[in-house]
């Protein structure tokens, strides 16, 4: 999204919408509320981890005050236990385009994730749809053999797709085994299709909110406290006796893995919530620069305190 050009190519099904991406805690979710309010909008979730239910506080999902107010769209609507892609997020995303539901109400796609903005305003390849034995037989093998082992099994039959991925990632792994078995054809020449825009490019607003390192650490550091108070220790209980492959998206949610440490004993709980502030840090950080390298000059730049002046964001 480095520079999109508003050629007739761009004309995509959703007029008017509004993105706003920024990194975590960076007060996005604030702005967008005040802008569906003063717009009549939609909010549309664009953050991959929220997409799941069970971990709302964990995740800072909106609370029950804010889905009063405004409507909320495909919030935790996802069980940890589905590995949920870019390219379902966006059919979902079309699903409600389909219905109507932003034909009076304005969306507000509002998230961290920047691969959903890029496939909001470019479009992404098609895929093929994988049967379900497939699907679940690759899944069963990464539980049973271990990432590693794939790796190596698709080293051998698609070794430009392996190249490119680490040992370690089951997720990518198995997601190109299972592709190449479903249709004989490698991931990389159905990535290689070109995909549409959904939205419409000459009438979308793009902001992305840029705020003080120091002042973002604080926000994280706050917030990840407040989540202890709110319960995020009953989530990491509940979604850890589901028993859920450690590789599942969900699992890897900043948090899960330091706060289940903490339980088991493995290390205290102000140890464990001290490194998932880090890993927060940490993930915020490349949230930025992801934003910085890869959005182009159709995204406003604003500060972190537009959340509190939806004035702020106005072209």
């Amino acid at each position: 999204m480095s520079g999109i050009e508003n050629s007739g190519k761009g004309e995509g099904r959703i007029k008017n919408a509004t993105l706003i991406a920024g990194p975590t805690a960076s007060g996005k979710s604030a702005l967008a509320l005040r802008l569906a309010e003063r717009d009549g909008g939609v909010i549309v979730n664009a953050d991959s981890m929220q997409v799941y239910s069970v971990l709302n506080v964990l995740t800072a999902r909106p609370g029950t005050d804010d889905l009063a107010r405004v409507r909320h769209f495909l919030y935790g609507h996802v069980s940890p236990a589905t590995a949920y892609s870019t390219g379902s997020w966006l059919r979902d995303v079309a699903v409600a385009a389909d219905s109507g539901l932003f034909v009076e109400k304005p969306p507000i796609f509002v998230g961290g994730t920047g691969l959903y903005f890029r496939a909001l305003a470019e479009g992404i390849s098609e895929m093929p749809d994988i049967p379900t034995e497939i699907r679940d037989r690759w899944r069963w093998r990464l539980n049973e053999e271990g990432a590693p082992r794939l790796h190596r099994l698709l080293m051998n039959v698609d070794s430009a797709v392996a190249m490119r991925l680490k040992a370690s990632d089951g997720q990518r792994i198995v997601r190109a085994l299972e592709v190449l078995e479903a249709s004989g054809r490698s991931i990389l020449k159905w990535q290689a299709d070109k995909g549409h825009p959904m939205i419409d490019l000459a009438t979308a607003r793009f902001i992305v909110i840029e705020p003080e390192r120091e002042l973002l650490i604080t926000r994280i550091d706050a917030r990840f406290d407040k989540m202890i108070e709110l319960g995020a220790l009953d989530e990491v209980k509940a979604i850890t006796a589901m028993r859920l492959a450690p590789e599942l998206p969900a699992m890897k949610a900043i948090g899960v893995r330091e706060l289940a440490s903490a339980m088991a004993g493995e290390q205290s709980f102000d140890m464990a919530i001290e490194r998932a502030k880090i890993a927060t840090r940490q993930y915020a950080k490349r949230q930025s620069t992801w934003f910085r390298n890869q959005f182009g000059p159709e995204w406003r730049r604003i500060g972190g305190e537009a959340g509190r002046d939806p004035g702020a964001a106005d072209a």
